[in-house]
Parts: C-alpha cells; structure tokens; sequence
C-alpha cells in the first residue's frame, strides 16, 4: 500500500514536469523570450546607407540625405546571427516611406525589427539672446528676429541656440557676438545645411505686455508658449515679462495700453484658495500695487483661462468664476466635432468681428475642428436658479460688476468690465474652447486661427 502511494506520487511528479516542459516549450514562439542572441540583425544596409541598431529597441534606423526619395529602396547588406533567417532578404526592393518589419526567425523563436529611414536636417528649433530676448524664427525664409530694449549693447550678445541633435552650429553658440548688422548662423548635420539671417532691432517700450509666471518665454508651459510665441510675431512693440520683474521696476509701463496673461494650470484650478497658491509671484504686493495703478491710470487687462481670477484683487469682483474645470495636456480629449461658444446677443461685440463663423450658426463662435486634442480647460460663471448664487445675468452683473459677452443659456464664458473715469477696461474669456496648444493629428484648421483673431480683436479694442 505504501509503495502503491509512492509510485503514484512519481507518476505525478512526472507528469507535472512534462507539462511546464511542454508549456515552456510552446511559449518560446512569444516575443518575451525572443531575445536569445540567435536571431538579431547584425548589420543592414538600404542603398549605400548603413543602418544603425539597437537590440534592445528592436529597431534599425538608416541615415539618408536630407532630399532622398524612399519610395524605392534596395536592401544592400541583411547580416543575421548564424542559422538566423528572415523574411527579406539581400536585393529585395522596399518602399520605406513606412517603417519596415524585419523578422529574423532561427529555430523555433523569433525577433521582429522596425526598420526606419532618417533624414538629415538641420534646423534651428529656438534661438534667444543673453537668455532673455526670444528670438521668433521664419522656418520658411530663413530668418530669426530679436527684439531688445533700447540701450541693450547689441555689440555684446549671447546666443543660446536649440538645434536639431547631432547638428553643429557656426559661429558657435555661447559665445558674445555683434548684432549691429544681421549675422548668419549656419547648421549642419551630415549632408544637411542651413543658413539662419539673424537680426537684432532695438525697440521701445511695450503698448502690449504679456506677463507670465515665469522668468522667461522658454519656462512657460506650452500652452503659454504658443500664445506668447504668437504674440511676439504678430502684434506691434508687444514684450514678455515676468510678474516677478514688474515687484522689481524693471518693467516700463509708460506707453503700455494692454496687459495680457494667459494663465494655464494642468488639471484645472478652482477657487480662491487655490488660485493665490499657485500664484505667489502676483500677490506680492509690490506686483499687486503695480497692478493696481496701472489699472485705476487707465490701463487695461485682457485675462484668459484661469487668469480670469485676477480682477477680485484689482478690486473688481466680489467672488470668483464658480465654474472651473481642466485637464492635463499629457490627457488630452479629441474633440469629436467643431467646438464652439455662444455669443447671441452680442454678435455685434468688437472681439467676435472678421471671424470664420459658421453660416448656420451666426450667433456661435466656432475655435477648433473634429480631431483636435484639448484639455477644455474652463472658468466660468453657472447661471441659474439651480446652484452658484447666480440666478440671471442681472444678478450675475450687480455681483461682479461685470457684463457677460459669451456664454449659453446656464454659463458666462467671456465677460467684460467696462472703462471708466476711475479705471479702465478689463476682457475676460474663461471658455474652454479659447485654447492655444490645441493640436490636431489630422491636418484640419479651418476654425482654429479664431482663437488669434479674437485675441488680436481684444487688442485693438482695449487699447482705445
């Protein structure tokens, strides 16, 4: 009896075996233990150009001349590891205006390869001065322009430069130059090369200010970015600085007529609480009485997104938007149409005048196409008897002293506090829809440049 339990305990021993055996045996096929040194691309070659590789990617890449055509490639050279086949071969012609899967197969595993062709290039991505003056580069005509305040040494500039990787750049950056005349920036990279005409001009101080958060341009975060970007190409004596420079008087505010912050905060950002943490540099007092006076001299504010918050400490309002919300542009939703805001009542406002509208919705402001990412990042105001404190847009006025100029039925997504004898003007547009790094994987933009030409409207607007 005992011996019969023993034999049966063997058997399933055994048996056990077998099976983590066969297991094991069948999964080799799977691509998590392919990587076994048996079946690896050595080297490759597409026409006269060797392909760079890297096992642990998985992935061949081929450096080609910036203008190559590579729709019909001949693989030249396909080294395996020994008994390694693959289902190309030397002499095979391959279109690589897509990527090409390569799979080496030796035994009873395998290895798949991506193989991709690299053009050269040779671009500038950025360019500023001294760290401070960012410079806006024509990708097309091959210029870069600077503008610096009137007495900056321009014999005795520093550039930073951002070029494409592996590029070299002459002359040099990091090293003092003379931008009393243009100077020429070449970048090279392999058999790309291009030449940037850098000028530097002097200009006055600001009729339209954008101020930000963080030292500089190339700090902010992209949303940022893109509308400070746009503002310094487009819009006459405009400047960036920092709400931290203007506590420090080194910011002139004399010719100043509009001061534009375009406040973005991953996530959303609700209430008053947590707007005066996340902005410490604005309630520094110094910056906040420098406010303030520029305010009650007749200067006015256009505010957007979550900057919207601002007018309660100009003395403005007596509570915030109740109605905020956003997410993260790593999160970005795809709008699944046009997305757009009301403005009945108000078509004839200054800032929704030469828009792309649509012709079956004249009383909506259409900003960005079906595709495009978004974050929806919102601050507005809820309108009703139902929660917010709210119930119509009179009590919504006798509240905030502010008159809506954009919003639905239940919401005011753009409001205006008007100039007076005391003070001047302020443009608030807290709707998702005003969005600036909105991006579109499908080549659509048809609504989009609105958002510019609203903002350009608001300009012009407040500075009469």
């Amino acid at each position: 009896m005992v011996i019969m339990k023993t034999i049966n305990k063997i058997a399933l021993v055994l048996c056990t075996l077998s099976l983590c055996t066969l297991f094991v045996a069948c999964n080799k096929w799977d691509n998590s233990f392919a990587v076994t040194g048996d079946c690896k691309i050595d080297s490759l070659m597409l026409d006269t150009y060797p392909g760079v590789v890297d096992h642990a990617a998985r992935t061949v890449v081929v450096g080609v001349p910036e203008n190559h055509d590579d729709q019909l490639m001949t693989i030249t050279r396909l080294d395996l590891s020994a008994g390694a086949t693959a289902n190309h071969k030397v002499g095979d012609k391959v279109n690589m205006t897509t990527p090409l899967a390569i799979r080496v197969t030796n035994g009873n595993v395998f290895q798949d390869y991506k193989v991709s062709v690299k053009h050269d290039e040779a671009r500038i991505l950025s360019f500023a001065l001294n760290e401070t003056y960012l410079g806006i580069i024509d990708q097309v005509a091959k210029t870069i322009s600077v503008s610096v305040p009137i007495g900056t040494d321009i014999k005795n500039l520093v550039p930073t430069v951002k070029t494409t990787d592996g590029a070299t750049l002459t002359p040099r950056a990091g090293v003092p130059c003379d931008f009393t005349n243009p100077v020429e920036f070449t970048v090279t990279c392999n058999t790309a090369s291009t030449t940037y005409t850098v000028t530097v001009k002097e200009k006055g101080n600001p009729v339209v200010l954008y101020l930000g958060l963080a030292q500089t341009v190339a700090q902010l975060n992209p949303e940022e970015q893109e509308a400070v970007n746009w503002m310094l190409a487009n819009v006459e004596n405009s400047d960036y600085a920092s709400f931290t420079d203007l506590a420090a008087n080194r910011v002139v505010l004399t010719d100043c007529k509009v001061i534009w912050w375009h406040f973005h905060v991953d996530g959303g950002l609700e209430g008053k609480e947590r707007f005066v943490q996340a902005t410490p540099e604005v309630m520094d007092p110094l910056a906040l009485d420098k406010l303030k006076s520029y305010y009650q001299a007749g200067g006015s504010f256009l505010l957007t997104r979550y900057a919207v918050n601002l007018p309660f400490f100009l003395g403005e309002a007596e509570c915030f938007p109740n109605n905020a919300w956003g997410g993260k542009e790593a999160e970005a939703e795809r709008a699944g149409g046009p997305w757009e805001f009301a403005i009945t009542g108000h078509t004839d406002h200054a800032l929704w005048q030469n828009l792309t509208m649509n012709p079956t919705a004249l009383d909506h402001v259409y900003t960005c196409d079906e595709g495009y990412k978004i974050t929806n990042s919102t601050a507005q105001y809820h309108i009703g008897t139902d929660w917010g404190g709210y119930d119509d847009r009179e009590v919504f006025h006798q509240k905030t002293g502010a008159y809506d100029i954009a919003g639905g039925n239940d919401a005011v997504v753009a409001w205006e506090f008007k100039r007076t004898a005391d003070h001047g003007a302020i443009i608030c547009i807290g709707s998702g829809c005003y969005d600036w790094y909105t991006i579109s994987d499908e080549g659509k933009d048809y609504y989009h440049h609105n958002v510019e030409k609203i903002t350009e409207n608001a300009f012009n607007y407040l500075k009469q």
